[in-house]
């Protein structure tokens, strides 16, 4: 049996990591005009910056949407329309290249995304406790990792000194509150 001609242009399900779980994902990896035709209807879809810049309004007519950033991408291109979007996936081409980690940090800190921020690529386990810290809070990892060891990474550490999207406040001021309030 053959393959239809876009098959290529549709990627497989993978499993993500969401909530502190391991779940099958449910979105579409598409990838260009002819494969969102494809799609069935209601399905949600995932698509590039450049498809939803393109065809944002057919997009949002269908259902439910996310849009896949490169990671040469600009997030605030996406900026006016982040309340429309479910999901925005993350590119990490190279496991050593840390862009991702800016576009997770401008989403939630400057522009208030509040939605699922994926991390999608080169994702290792090793990776899982600072992309957190960045504001994602779901990953998708390689291919040939294995997400339910990965469950573990958010308990390497149990504090962080440094502020971030999931802590606000530095440690010394942490610690200053608690002493001041003992006195």
């Amino acid at each position: 049996m053959s393959q239809p001609e876009n098959a290529a242009s549709v990627t497989a399900p993978a499993l993500v990591i969401r909530n502190g779980q391991v779940e099958n994902d449910t979105w579409l990896n598409i990838h260009d005009d002819q494969a969102l035709a494809a799609a069935p209807a209601g399905a949600a879809v995932l698509v590039p910056l450049s498809l939803w810049l393109s065809s944002r309004a057919a997009l949002l007519a269908r259902g439910q949407v996310g849009v896949h950033l490169g990671a040469a991408d600009e997030p605030a291109q996406l900026a006016p329309d982040l309340a429309s979007l479910t999901l925005i996936s993350v590119d990490f081409p190279q496991f050593t290249d840390g862009r991702g980690y800016s576009i997770g940090r401008l989403l939630r800190e400057r522009y208030g995304y509040q939605g699922e921020l994926r991390a999608v690529g080169d994702v290792q386990r090793d990776q899982l406790f600072y992309l957190t810290r960045s504001g994602f809070n779901a990953f998708v990892l390689r291919a040939d990792k294995d997400p339910y060891k990965a469950l573990t990474a958010h308990r390497d550490f149990s504090e962080a000194y440094q502020t971030a999207v999931d802590q606000p406040v530095p440690l010394f001021r942490r610690r200053q509150a608690v002493l001041a309030g003992r006195t």
